[in-house]
């Protein structure tokens, strides 16, 4: 008895049974999943009782259902029978809904994207955490839904989206039965109206012809939200980037910034050419402390980045109707339409992936010098003073 303990189990990857003695099993499969088991003879028959996931059930728990099912078997009554007869417990739709997140938290491409689901399913669902799964109606998902449709309709499509699993999933678990009440297709989409075409994707961008302008009067600003919405702009990186970016992912003598995967939208390492612009920017923030964990654009509160609005915030102090995002619309208007750059390139230098499974396989590859002559010839552009004019491609090529 007791042949395991609490640190060993999790440290265990062999995949196959571990006995803790008394007929309780600790399951390996190959895939890496972990579950407990209780083996036990009835009429001379093996038999195999499933306890729950080593993430749901800790080891003292594994312990105490495989006491109970001995003690049973004394009785002469079988656990598994015992267990098919007991009425189950109908979770309620918060209790299912952090089920589920543990359940796929595998298949999350980053901490950034399992915090997301996080956070739709505790804050938008609210008024649906309490009540139990099968009593989810279409009325209710309608209530969560409704108030951010219209105001809101990327994150409430994803919302519904996220709820229409966890129910699914509720469903398949036998907590609930009958048509799926977040279903899209045949359901809501006869009571909410379709999203306008161009919502989902789509960031009002800056006329490229206008960037080097409006970077002269956001270089005359001294809060740091000017110069990490500089730096996004010379760099072409995603808001989210810029905000997580730290100093052990700054080489300043390479000029260069290595963004790791489980920070990127596709999940892959990006690297980013530094001009000598941003550079500079770097250099100036490196007063401010450079340990390698400390964010290079620091918030008021310590340990903490600038505020994810911070850049939203200077542009609509300056009375720009645009987004922050929208400035990576404005280097690939820009490159496509002034430059001779390959698209490729330019398509690297927004970390898009370029191309079909076979062809990515052959291009490995970065483009990283070609695109160091891109985002100098970027920088260039966006220092130009008024009268603006976009440089020929010929020169850039």
């Amino acid at each position: 008895m007791n042949k395991l303990n609490a640190r060993g189990v999790t440290a265990i990857t062999k995949p196959g049974r571990h006995s803790d003695g008394g007929g309780l099993y600790l399951v390996v499969d190959k895939s890496g999943a972990k579950r407990w088991v209780f083996l036990y003879r009835r009429d001379g028959t093996l038999r195999e009782m499933g306890l729950g996931g080593l993430k749901a059930v800790t080891l003292a728990r594994a312990r105490e259902l495989a006491g109970k099912a001995r003690a049973g078997l004394q009785a002469g009554v079988d656990p598994i029978e015992a267990k098919n007869r007991a009425p189950v417990a109908v979770p309620t739709f918060g209790e299912e809904a952090d089920d589920f997140i543990v359940a796929m938290g595998p298949q999350f491409r980053n901490a950034k994207h399992l915090d997301q689901w996080k956070m739709t399913l505790k804050v938008y669902t609210a008024p649906l955490r309490s009540k139990r799964v099968d009593e989810i109606s279409t009325a209710d998902v309608l209530e969560v839904l409704k108030p951010i449709w219209l105001t809101k309709p990327e994150t409430a499509a994803r919302l519904r989206g996220r709820i229409e699993r966890v129910l699914d999933a509720a469903k398949v678990r036998g907590h609930r039965s009958g048509e799926n009440p977040a279903l899209w297709r045949g359901h809501l989409d006869k009571l909410l109206p379709k999203r306008r075409k161009l919502t989902r994707g789509h960031h009002a961008a800056m006329p490229y012809g206008d960037v080097p302008a409006f970077v002269a009067d956001l270089r005359k600003r001294e809060a740091m939200a000017a110069r990490a919405l500089e730096f996004t702009i010379l760099t072409a990186a995603r808001s989210g980037e810029t905000f997580g970016a730290t100093w052990k992912e700054i080489d300043l003598k390479a000029a260069l910034w290595t963004i790791s995967a489980d920070r990127m939208k596709a999940g892959r390492e990006h690297r980013v050419p530094l001009t000598p612009r941003a550079v500079e920017i770097l250099t100036e923030l490196s007063g401010l402390g450079t340990g390698p964990d400390a964010y290079v654009f620091p918030g008021q509160r310590e340990g903490r980045p600038l505020s994810t609005m911070a850049m939203d915030m200077i542009l609509r102090r300056m009375k720009i109707d645009m987004t922050v995002h929208g400035f990576r619309s404005s280097f690939r208007d820009w490159a496509g339409e002034e430059t001779a750059f390959p698209r490729d390139v330019a398509e690297a230098a927004l970390a898009h992936v370029v191309g079909d499974q076979t062809e990515r396989a052959y291009r490995r590859g970065d483009a990283l010098e070609k695109r160091r002559k891109l985002m100098a010839a970027w920088a260039d552009f966006c220092a130009m003073t008024a009268p603006v004019a976009p440089p020929r491609a010929d020169v850039l090529s």
